[in-house]
C-alpha cells in the first residue's frame, strides 16, 4: 500500500483546516444534504465529505456508513489532495496504490472512487467530496465528472459558513479577522437593525460602499415589498423575543443598490453585547447555485440523451400510484435491431435515433401519462387511466400496438433510413401486481416473452412467466454451485478417418455429475447454460480443459484435432479471437490442434460481430467448424462469407439415408458441396457400418458416431489412444 505524501503547505492547510471546528463524530446536516444527493446521482452505496488532518481522516457530511473517520494512511482522500483535478479509481483491486490497502482487501470492499479536492478561498486544500462503491466501474464520463465539481462547490459554500459560525462562536474579533476576508458577504448589525460591520464581499455582492453602508439600517438591501416584516421582526427579539431564523439558513431575495433583486442564501446568528442584542449574517449570492442545483435536480430524475424522466421517477410515481390503490397499466418497451445500428452506424447514429424513440413513445399516450427511458434501448410507459375511463389510452393493449406501429416506421438520420421494431411487455395494478417491484418485474418478463416469441409484438404478463422465471433463477443458482462445486466434466467422442477407421480427432462434450440425480445428459442443462448468465464462464472452462488435454494426446497422435462447441454468448464480448489465443499460449496447443463448431443459428444471431472473430482465428490456424449444417436457416452464401474449414452433416440426415432416398441425396451434395469448396466433410451419428460405407462413397471423409465410440471420460479416451496401431480399425475403436 502506497502512502500518500504531505503536501508542500501541509502546516499553513492544517490551520486553515482547524478553522472549521470539526471534531471526531460531529457531522454537518447541510453536507449530508450534498452526500445525499451525489449517493443518489451517481448510484453509489457510499459519498462523503472528508476533511483530511495530520493523522486523521474525518467525515464532515457521510451517506452510506456510520463510520465517523479513517486513519489517513489508509485513505484513498489523502491521495486525492494534490491533485487539481479528480482522482478516479476505476478498480481498487487492480490498482497498486490501493489493492492491498485495508479497505479495499477488507471491509468495506472498496472497488471504485471517485474524489473531488474541497479547496478554499486561500488555496488550501480541506478534504474532498468522494464516491464510494464495491462495484469497479469503467471510470467516470466527462458529464459525471462535472457534476461531482458542482455538488463540490455546494459543499464547500456549507464548509464556509461552518468557518465563519465556528469563528464567530470564538469572539467578536477573530470573528471580524476572518469575515474581513472571507468569500461570503458578512453583515453585522445591531438591535436598531443598523449596520455595524460590512465586509470587502458585501461591497461587490450589494454595490454599497463600507462607509456608504455603516450606520445604515438593514432595509438598505432589503426589497421594498419585505421591508416591513423584516424590521418587525427585529425590533421583536431586541425586545426579548423568541428568534425565528437564528441558527437557520434560509433563501430569500435581496437588493443590490441599482434595483435588482437576486437571490441570496443567509445565515442569521445572534449575541448579545452589555445587554443589548447584535446580530450577524453571512450571505452569499445562490444564483448560479439555483442554476446548478436545477441542472442537477434534472440529472437525477431525467435521461441525460432524451430528457425523458429515469427509473428513479418511474418507480416513484409507480409506487405513488399503487400506495393511494389507484389502478395502473405499465408497458415496457425494447428496441428490435437497436445494437446492429450502434455497431456500423455507430452511436451517434443511435443516440439520435433513441431520442426520436423517445418522441414517438410521447405521441402515443396521454398527457398525465409517464415515458420513461430505463437504459439503453430501453423504455418504459406507465398508463394512468382516465376518470371516466373508456379513453383509447386507457387500453394498455391499444397503446402498445400504437408503439409497435409506430416505433416500426422508420427514422431518418443523416440522410440514412433506419429500420428498427419493437417488442412490448404489459403488467397491470392490481390484476398483476401488489408493489411496485412486483408490476416492474412483471413488465419485464413479459417484454422478454414478446422477444422470444419473434419480437415486434406485446405480450401480457401471466403468472407462468413468473414461475419460468423463478425456475431459470433456481437452475442458474444450480449451475454456480456445479462450477464452484467442480461437479462439471468434459467427455470426448472419437473422430476418425472413415477410410481406414484411424483416430484423428475428438469431439469434446459437457456433462454434469450431478451430487443427487447422478451423470446428467447436455439435453437437460445446456438450454440453461445457453440462455443464462453463465455461458461465458464454462464456455471459457471447457475451452481451458479441452486445450490441456488436447496437448496430452497430440504427443501420441501428433495430428490429433480437438474439437470444442462454442456457446452464442461468448461471441458476445467481442473478445473470442483474444481469449482463444490467450488459452492456446497457457496450455502450449499448437493452432492446428483446436477446432471451434459453430452452428447456424449462431450465425445468424450474431452475424457481422462474429466474422472478424472467426477470420482472426482462422487465420491463426484454428479450424472452424459449421456444426449441424443444414438445419438451421442460413443460406449457401454463409459458405462464402465465413472463414470455414469443415463441415458437420447433422445425424437427423445420416440415420434413415440407406433407407431414405432424400437423406442419401442431402449427405452426398453437402459432400460434394464441401469438397468442391476445399473443406472437409464429417459426419455425424453414425452406428451402423452401413452408414459408414454410404457416406464413404459419398465423398465424406470423416466421421463420429456410436459405430466409433460413445463420448467417454478422459481416461477412458486415453486407453483408446493407447491401443497398438494393428487395432486401429473401426473395430477397435468400438466402445
Amino acid at each position: 500500500m502506497r502512502i500518500a505524501k504531505l503536501l508542500p503547505d501541509e502546516s499553513e492547510r492544517l490551520a486553515a483546516l482547524d478553522e472549521y471546528g470539526v471534531e471526531e463524530g460531529e457531522v454537518d446536516s447541510g453536507l449530508d444534504d450534498v452526500t445525499d444527493l451525489a449517493a443518489r446521482l451517481f448510484g453509489v452505496t457510499t459519498a462523503l465529505v472528508t476533511l483530511v488532518g495530520d493523522t486523521r481522516q474525518l467525515f464532515a457530511g457521510r451517506t452510506g456508513t456510520q463510520l465517523c473517520g479513517t486513519d489517513r494512511n489508509v485513505s484513498f482522500c489523502s491521495h486525492a489532495l494534490d491533485g487539481d483535478d479528480l482522482l478516479v479509481v476505476p478498480d481498487a483491486r487492480l490498482d497498486p496504490r490501493f489493492f492491498d490497502n485495508p479497505l479495499v482487501s477488507g471491509e468495506p470492499g472498496i472497488r471504485f472512487y471517485a474524489g473531488v479536492p474541497l479547496r478554499n478561498h486561500a488555496g488550501h486544500v480541506l478534504g474532498t467530496l468522494c464516491l464510494i462503491d464495491p462495484q469497479p466501474r469503467a471510470g467516470l464520463p466527462a458529464r459525471d465528472r462535472k457534476a461531482l465539481r458542482e455538488l463540490a462547490a455546494l459543499a464547500l459554500n456549507k464548509l464556509e459558513q461552518r468557518r465563519l459560525e465556528t469563528a464567530r462562536r470564538a469572539g467578536q474579533r477573530r470573528f471580524h479577522n476572518i469575515a474581513a476576508t472571507s468569500p461570503d458577504a458578512i453583515v453585522c448589525a445591531d438591535d436598531q437593525g443598523r449596520i455595524t460591520f460590512w465586509n470587502a464581499t458585501a461591497e461587490k455582492l450589494f454595490g454599497f460602499t463600507r462607509a456608504e453602508a455603516i450606520g445604515n439600517g438593514l432595509d438598505l438591501i432589503v426589497p421594498h415589498h419585505m421591508r416591513g416584516g423584516h424590521g418587525n421582526g427585529l425590533h421583536r427579539v431586541a425586545g426579548g423575543g423568541a428568534p425565528r431564523l437564528v441558527g437557520k439558513t434560509i433563501e430569500l431575495n435581496a437588493m443590490h443598490r441599482d434595483g435588482h433583486e437576486f437571490p441570496i442564501e443567509l445565515s442569521l446568528s445572534m449575541w448579545r453585547e452589555d445587554g443589548h442584542a447584535s446580530f450577524g449574517a453571512i450571505m452569499r449570492d445562490i444564483s448560479e447555485r439555483r442554476r446548478n442545483e436545477d441542472k442537477l435536480f434534472h440529472l437525477a430524475h431525467h435521461d441525460p440523451l432524451t430528457g425523458l424522466p429515469n427509473r428513479n421517477v418511474l418507480f416513484d410515481r409507480i409506487a405513488e400510484r399503487i400506495d393511494q390503490h389507484c389502478p395502473a397499466h405499465l408497458l415496457f418497451v425494447d428496441m428490435d435491431g437497436f445494437k446492429p445500428v450502434n455497431d456500423t452506424a455507430g452511436h451517434g447514429v443511435g443516440d439520435a435515433v433513441l431520442k426520436q424513440v423517445g418522441d414517438r413513445l410521447v405521441e402515443c399516450v396521454g398527457a398525465v401519462d409517464t415515458v420513461a427511458r430505463i437504459g439503453g434501448d430501453e423504455f418504459a410507459v406507465l398508463i394512468v387511466p382516465s376518470e371516466g375511463h373508456g379513453a383509447p389510452t386507457d387500453d394498455p393493449d391499444h397503446a402498445a400496438d400504437c408503439i409497435i406501429a409506430s416505433l416500426g416506421k422508420p427514422y431518418a438520420v443523416e440522410g440514412q433510413a433506419v429500420h428498427l421494431g419493437a417488442s412490448v411487455g404489459i403488467a397491470s395494478f392490481p390484476a398483476h401486481a401488489h408493489s411496485a417491484e412486483e408490476l416492474i418485474s412483471g413488465a419485464d418478463l413479459a417484454m422478454y416473452q414478446a422477444k422470444r416469441e419473434g419480437r415486434r409484438c406485446r405480450r401480457t404478463f401471466n403468472v407462468a412467466l413468473r414461475e419460468q422465471a423463478l425456475a431459470r433463477r433456481e437452475r442458474e443458482e444450480e449451475l454456480r454451485r456445479a462450477i464452484d462445486g467442480d461437479e462439471f466434466e468434459l467427455f470426448y467422442q472419437p473422430q476418425v478417418d472413415l477410410a481406414d477407421g484411424r483416430l484423428i480427432g475428438a469431439e469434446a462434450l459437457l456433462r454434469w455429475n450431478h451430487p443427487e440425480r447422478g451423470l446428467v445428459g447436455p439435453g437437460d442443462f445446456l438450454p440453461a447454460i445457453e440462455q443464462g448468465l453463465l455461458a461465458t464462464e464454462i464456455g471459457t472452462w471447457i475451452l481451458e480443459v479441452a486445450c490441456s488435454q488436447a496437448v496430452a494426446w497430440r504427443r501420441i497422435l501428433p495430428g490429433f484435432r480437438m474439437g470444442v462447441n462454442l456457446f452464442s454468448a461468448q461471441f458476445g464480448t467481442g473478445t473470442l479471437a483474444a481469449l482463444v489465443a490467450a488459452v492456446l499460449d497457457r496450455c502450449g496447443l499448437d493452432a492446428a490442434g483446436l477446432e471451434l463448431e459453430v452452428t447456424e443459428n449462431i450465425i445468424l444471431r450474431h452475424d457481422a460481430t462474429m466474422l472478424d472473430a472467426l477470420r482472426t482465428l482462422h487465420d491463426s490456424g484454428v479450424g472452424i467448424a459449421l456444426d449441424d449444417f443444414g438445419t438451421g436457416y442460413a443460406s449457401l452464401s454463409v459458405l462464402k462469407t465465413y472463414p470455414l474449414t469443415r463441415l458437420k452433416i447433422d445425424r437427423s440426415f445420416v440415420r434413415d439415408m440407406r433407407t431414405d432416398h432424400t437423406d442419401a441425396l442431402i449427405v452426398s451434395t453437402i459432400a460434394a458441396l464441401g469438397n468442391g469448396l476445399g473443406l472437409d466433410v464429417i459426419a455425424e451419428g453414425i452406428e451402423e457400418e452401413g452408414q459408414r460405407a454410404l457416406l464413404q462413397v459419398s465423398g465424406c471423409r470423416s466421421g463420429q458416431g456410436y459405430l466409433f465410440g460413445h463420448p467417454m471420460p478422459a481416461k477412458d479416451f486415453e486407453r483408446l489412444i493407447a491401443r497398438p496401431a494393428d487395432d486401429a480399425g473401426a473395430e477397435g475403436l468400438r466402445a
